[in-house]
């Protein structure tokens, strides 16, 4: 990390870029198999009130593969988190042995039914990823597991949901606030899809405004 960022340093290295000039500073960050563009439509409406900061993630394919150094989605007893083993087995399979078909079939899916753009477009920066990082993110996605240090999160919370997500099901948000140690709210979004800030970027606007108390 050290060798590839030294030039511009960390912020060059991630592609960082702040977009408006407001007093307090917001930082979003994009989940696997996107990149930055993920937040363009929530992007100038959060830059009217916030100084923004958007960044690539090491897995990203905008990113030098140097900087990428190689685990709970997974059900565990009485925690439902979506996945069984055979499941994310098979997932892990599929990207080794044909990564352009499992994109084509996984980024649907991820997306929702009736969101054919927000699809389209995760299929896309999706498939940008070098296979071998694909798989290796993958697994870090699908094995990391951090339930036993939620109750050390101490912070004000608020978990946002799609009301249907076959990626997280509803039961992993009200996990999360039925068990870390400070407060938690969980607000569901009446939309379908694991992406709704590409999806529903308006309605997903509204609840962000109420969450941090956006006046206009």
């Amino acid at each position: 990390m050290e060798t590839v960022c030294e030039k511009g340093g960390i912020a060059t290295a991630l592609n960082a870029k702040i977009y408006g000039n407001g007093s307090e500073t917001l930082v979003l960050a994009h989940g696997y198999g996107e990149d930055q563009s993920a937040w363009q439509l929530l992007l100038p409406l959060l830059a009217c009130y916030f100084k923004v900061v958007v960044f690539d993630m090491v897995f990203s394919p905008n990113l030098n593969p140097k900087l990428y150094d190689p685990q709970r989605y997974i059900n565990d007893g009485r925690y439902y988190g979506g996945f069984e083993r055979s499941e994310v087995n098979e997932i892990y399979k599929n990207i080794e042995q044909n990564f352009t078909g499992w994109v084509q079939n996984f980024a649907p899916k991820a997306a929702g039914q009736n969101n054919t753009a927000t699809g389209a477009k995760f299929e896309k920066t999706l498939g940008r990823m070098k296979p071998y990082i694909a798989l290796s993110a993958a697994k870090t996605v699908f094995s990391s597991d951090f339930r036993h240090k939620l109750p050390q999160v101490m912070v004000p919370c608020t978990i946002i949901q799609s009301k249907k997500d076959v990626i997280v099901p509803q039961s992993v948000a009200f996990y999360i606030k039925n068990n870390v140690g400070g407060d938690a709210t969980v607000k569901i979004l009446n939309t379908e899809g694991h992406f709704p800030h590409l999806s529903a970027h308006n309605l997903l606007f509204r609840v962000l405004k109420e969450t941090i108390q956006i006046k206009n």
